[in-house]
């Protein structure tokens, strides 16, 4: 005959292992789960990324219109985004501060491009894109208002 308080402990055991198995399963569904989610989010930002790579490889400057007049906005310096993608004129001021033997002011930048330094009002538009070209990353402004490229 079978002892009735070893049978109640392998009964209570059973139930306790039961229990266990219930919440291990449990689990596992939910590890499953988010695995499952991470794989979604892997792909698509994956997807995503490739996606920006190819519009900022494609992307040119976007003319944007200020006072109704039609003006050419400078990008700013990321990787992947070429001095190509600036207008022109912004192209020869960084080609003529890269041309200097170091760093230059507005004016010796102005007689590269062929501004009239004379004339105030000629040389203080240049010189806003100088700062224009370092608030976006292209150039570097010294202390003493000097700009170089950035390496």
């Amino acid at each position: 005959m079978l002892d009735p308080e070893l049978l109640e402990r392998i009964t209570a055991r059973r139930a306790e292992l039961d229990e266990l198995e219930r919440q291990l399963v449990k689990q596992l569904a939910g590890v499953r789960a988010e695995r499952d989610e991470l794989a979604v989010a892997e792909r698509v930002l994956e997807r995503m990324t490739g996606q920006l790579a190819e519009e900022r490889a494609s992307a040119g400057p976007v003319p944007g219109q200020v006072g109704g007049r039609p003006v050419m906005l400078i990008p700013h310096r990321e990787p992947g985004v070429e001095e190509d993608a600036l207008p022109w004129d912004y192209q020869r001021i960084i080609a003529a501060v890269r041309q200097a033997a170091g760093p230059v002011m507005a004016r010796e930048v102005g007689e590269v491009v062929g501004v009239d330094i004379s004339v105030r009002s000629k040389l203080e538009p240049l010189r806003s894109k100088l700062v224009r070209l370092v608030d976006r990353g292209w150039l570097r402004k010294l202390p003493d208002g000097r700009f170089t490229t950035r390496p």
